[in-house]
């Protein structure tokens, strides 16, 4: 009796074991993908003042600055729980970024331009931030989705809701691409 009383208890507390470890896991995916939000939030508001810089020297390249505006409010409209649409989202909007810098190469005043200067580092240390953003997210989305799947907690991640999360990777091969600027 005590015996089997035992192995209830154990079996008992073994459960609740998985699905702590499965809570810690969504916990870690769900703060890593707000650690991105924040970052592409940050990248998003410095966008306006890259633009308005670059507005001033390279007026005839308007489609090009109207182009990374577009797309900047086409990547803040996707829902932030869309993983895959946001990260090809932003996968064009950081292609369209890539070719205003490259606008500074065209332009030597531009890129004399302290302002200019500023905003392009800020720019290049916030994709640095980002990018490590990126990859604590799939690595905690890789976690979760170790323990959602293997067993024995996968039973407990398939009676209690628990999902695999997606990862934030580039699906469209033109988005790893380097941008080509043509004048």
């Amino acid at each position: 009796m005590f015996i089997a009383l035992g192995v209830i208890v154990l079996v008992a507390l073994y459960l609740i074991f998985i699905y702590n470890g499965l809570v810690r896991a969504r916990q870690m995916a769900e703060e890593a993908w707000s650690g991105i939000d924040v970052q592409l939030k940050r990248r998003a508001d410095l966008i306006p003042n890259l633009i308005e810089t670059v507005k001033g020297y390279a007026a005839h390249e308007k489609t090009t600055l109207e182009e990374v505006v577009s797309l900047r409010n086409k990547a803040q409209a996707v829902p932030s729980g869309d993983v895959a649409g946001r990260a090809q989202a932003e996968g064009l909007l950081g292609q369209a970024l890539g070719r205003v810098i490259a606008l500074a190469e065209a332009y030597p005043d531009l890129k004399a331009n302290q302002n200019f200067a500023e905003l392009q580092a800020s720019l290049e240390t916030m994709e640095g931030e980002l990018q490590m953003a990126r990859r604590y997210y799939n690595g905690a989305a890789r976690d979760l989705n170790v323990k959602v799947e293997s067993f024995p907690s996968n039973l407990v991640a398939g009676q209690f809701g628990f999902a695999k999360r997606e990862y934030f990777e580039i699906t469209n091969e033109a988005d790893r691409a380097v941008p080509t600027v043509k004048f």
